[in-house]
């Protein structure tokens, strides 16, 4: 007999999806223990794991996988074919239409970047207080993508208004927003990604109290803190539209002592993704407004499974003794806001747990 953690590691199916295929009647336990609830699965019971996560993995519907599994140890295999040949057609159906409304797609790139032009020539000088300007650069850096595929992301956005200067980051699972004052800019509007080696190079010039001047001339970036310096070049892409993306106040809000919620975060429930993904938690806001881990087998509406690490990072980033969480449907955004700035906040995007 196999435990549902043996069975995980050896089939390619997480203990989650484990729970799902049984509540759904597709792969139940040879034994339930019935005082700890516990599932155990005999040794015949892995081959049918096995093909149940190949059939998983090729996006195979719910019901084709009852059918195949049904018909899989039977002497006639023709329903077998038939029905892995239907889903074999229907993927490269999809594939075929994925490509070519990917093909207007990249069309209408072109046409739009053949009317604008990539070359920079605006010049900006302001100053910035240099720890405002390191508050702001610590509360997003944990979000800068890594992603080589995605260069666009590999930096940290410096959106200059006059009334201020937004950074951002993101890698498209969480996005993180922080605000410094400015003064002496008095133009446009300027968008520069800096890159995540530069950025990092800036904040170790900003160790004291004074101003620092921050500069852009056409696609090159500069700081300057005293007599010392840093400069380099600015990302050749455009940054998404960030603030399309933020989240609206509102959703179940919910403070938190960070340290105590780390703890429970640490050391409480987690569930496995996909195999050799990451531990999720899984948060649901009590009725008294506190935020709660949710205990294995708790089947809440609300609940909200999140990347444990990823919070943990913005709980580091939120630079706060507490912090309010604020959180809405399932497939909603999850908001790490400070109470007492609201400008700067990170969000995480929520994972969706096995149906």
């Amino acid at each position: 007999m196999r435990s549902i953690g043996e069975m995980a590691r050896d089939s390619g199916l997480g203990v989650s999806a484990l729970r799902f295929y049984d509540r759904a009647g597709v792969l139940v336990p040879a034994w339930v223990d019935p005082v700890s609830g516990y599932r155990w699965y005999g040794p015949e019971q892995l081959d049918e794991a096995r093909l149940l996560a190949r059939l998983r993995r090729a996006g195979m519907p719910l019901a084709d996988i009852r059918l195949v599994l049904a018909g899989w140890s039977g002497t006639d295999t023709g329903l077998v074919r038939r029905l892995l040949e239907s889903h074999l057609r229907r993927l490269e159906q999809g594939l075929s239409e994925a490509r070519g409304e990917f093909s207007t797609l990249r069309a209408l790139l072109d046409r739009r970047e053949n009317l604008m032009t990539s070359t920079r020539t605006t010049t900006v000088r302001l100053s910035v207080a240099a720890p405002e300007l390191a508050a702001a650069l610590d509360a997003v850096r944990f979000a800068a993508s890594a992603d080589p595929e995605l260069p666009m992301l590999g930096g940290v956005l410096f959106d200059i208004e006059p009334d201020g200067l937004h950074v951002v980051a993101t890698d498209r699972y969480r996005l993180a927003v922080a605000r410094a004052g400015v003064t002496g800019h008095d133009g446009s509007p300027v968008r520069v990604i800096v890159p995540t080696p530069l950025t990092d190079a800036m904040r170790a010039l900003l160790n004291g109290d004074g101003p620092v001047r921050l500069s852009v001339d056409g696609d090159r970036v500069t700081l300057e803190a005293g007599d010392r310096q840093v400069a380099g070049q600015c990302l050749d892409h455009d940054f998404p539209e960030y603030r399309r993306l933020l989240p609206l106040p509102g959703g179940r809000r919910a403070p938190v002592e960070v340290a105590a919620f780390r703890r429970a975060l640490e050391t409480g429930p987690v569930r496995s993704a996909e195999t050799g993904g990451a531990d999720l938690s899984v948060l649901r806001v009590a009725d008294e407004g506190t935020v709660t881990l949710c205990a294995d087998g708790d089947e809440s509406p609300d609940r909200v499974a999140v990347n444990r690490d990823f919070l943990l990072d913005a709980l580091t980033a939120g630079a706060r003794d507490s912090l309010i969480l604020e959180l809405d449907a399932p497939t909603a955004p999850i908001a790490i806001r400070r109470p007492d700035e609201e400008a700067a906040f990170s969000i995480l995007m929520p994972v969706r747990l096995e149906d």
